[in-house]
């Protein structure tokens, strides 16, 4: 969400952000907001003056009160001047609903008009304009045939997605045996590997509260992914960074606490509206999966060198266990309304012949700050924080990169080095079918 005071002084600027993120629609909104606030403005400095105009009336009218007892005359101008009082209080309380009305009128627009994007994001209309920056390992494709994932599983006796179906629906899973430790064992040693990087270990709440899902993500994004507990104003979480920056809701944070770096465990819920492609079957694209996270609260100037440091924290991950990436920068018209700037970390699938989106890392600047009313106390005075997250990794889509690339001829999956020790030493896992 952007300062209503940027906003009111540099018009052109906020509609061409617009125009740069393909939301003409939302062209209108920024003279609409303006004259709401110019109105709001009015209104309050009317309402003051009401208030400091009332309060010399009321005692002038306790003075004429006192002198009516010597001359009687005194009490008709004390009478005209309590008229006069009552009328400034119904005036007062009409200025005073409206201030509410019109600061609800502002906020819902202002949540709606997107962030202003860095110079350096390339400007496009959707997904396809994507940019490739920089490759990661070599992409190998072996000269043998790898199955589905969902079939290399199988092998393992490592998933029943019929009993899930039966139990829960479509979109749901179990996993067994090696691969569920698999699972695991991934999850832990991102957790390690984030703690070696100096980042403090939390496992967050998995439910929110409204307000909290307001202040960090847009609401085409919440009607889109967010799972609402009947009867409750508590939502389940699709990210633990929604909690983790909601940790901060309404906190003044001093500034020697600065930089926050957190890294979270939690599951995550998400609807996946929509039809998704042949290639998004089986574990691709799910309702419930499990995340380690990393979350940054920092000073403003040190934002985009966290940027640059959290997605590099995911190619050396990734690489450790011999997967190849790439780092794919999104372009203007696919980043989130909140979003300064977002890349993508892509794993090679040697099935497909192509990368697929593993990671997700975003500078989000001081837009979710500014609507949790998050603020830091410097020496000179309070500011509001910048705020990132990345995904460390998110099984079980990231098991379907280390399958495919860690899959022998005989259908065996190798297990690279920093896996073994979660894995009970185990070097090689063979599958039982």
């Amino acid at each position: 969400m952007l300062d209503i005071k940027f906003i009111r002084e540099n018009p052109e600027a906020v509609k061409e952000n617009i125009k740069k993120k393909f939301q003409e629609e939302k062209l209108p909104l920024v003279d609409q907001v303006i004259a709401l606030d110019a109105e709001n403005r009015k209104t309050i400095q009317e309402a003051q003056d009401l208030r400091t105009a009332r309060n010399a009336k009321s005692k002038q009218v306790g003075v004429l009160m006192g002198q009516s007892k010597k001359d009687p005359s005194k009490l008709a101008e004390a009478e005209a001047l309590k008229a006069e009082v009552k009328a400034d209080a119904d005036r007062l309380a009409y200025l005073e609903n409206r201030e509410t009305e019109l600061a609800e009128e502002i906020r819902k627009i202002m949540l709606v008009i997107p962030n202003i994007i860095d110079p350096s994001v390339p400007i496009g209309p959707d997904d396809s304009c994507n940019v490739e920056v920089q490759r990661f390992g070599e992409p190998v494709t072996p000269d043998f045939e790898i199955p589905y994932h969902t079939q290399i599983m199988e092998s393992f006796d490592g998933i029943d997605m019929d009993s899930a179906g039966r139990v829960s629906g479509n979109g749901f899973y179990y996993l067994m045996g090696d691969i569920a430790r698999l699972h695991e064992a991934v999850l832990a040693y991102a957790r390690d590997f984030m703690i070696d990087k100096g980042f403090t270990f939390c496992v967050p709440p998995f439910m929110i509260h409204g307000n909290v899902v307001e202040g960090v993500m847009s609401q085409t994004e919440m009607d889109a992914m967010m799972y609402k507990i009947e009867g409750e104003d508590l939502y389940l979480i699709g990210t633990s960074e929604h909690s983790m920056i909601g940790k901060f809701i309404d906190q003044i944070i001093p500034e020697d606490k600065l930089p926050q770096t957190l890294t979270s465990y939690s599951p995550c819920f998400r609807k996946e509206k929509g039809a998704h492609g042949i290639e998004e079957r089986g574990v691709y694209r799910i309702h419930q999966f499990e995340k380690q996270e990393m979350v940054v609260v920092c000073k403003p100037e040190d934002s985009m060198k966290w940027y640059e440091q959290m997605w590099r924290y995911s190619v050396e991950l990734f690489r450790s266990m011999d997967i190849p990436v790439r780092q794919l920068e999104c372009c203007s018209g696919d980043l989130a309304d909140l979003k300064v700037k977002s890349c993508d970390i892509e794993a090679w699938s040697p099935r497909q012949q192509k990368y697929f989106e593993v990671c997700s890392c975003s500078n989000l600047g001081d837009a979710q700050a500014r609507r949790l009313k998050m603020r830091v106390k410097g020496e000179k005075g309070t500011y509001l924080p910048h705020t990132l997250n990345n995904t460390v990794v998110a099984p079980p889509r990231m098991l379907i990169a280390f399958l495919e690339n860690n899959l022998q001829a005989d259908g065996s999956v190798k297990i690279p080095a920093p896996l073994r020790p979660y894995m009970g030493g185990k070097e090689v896992l063979t599958p039982k079918a």
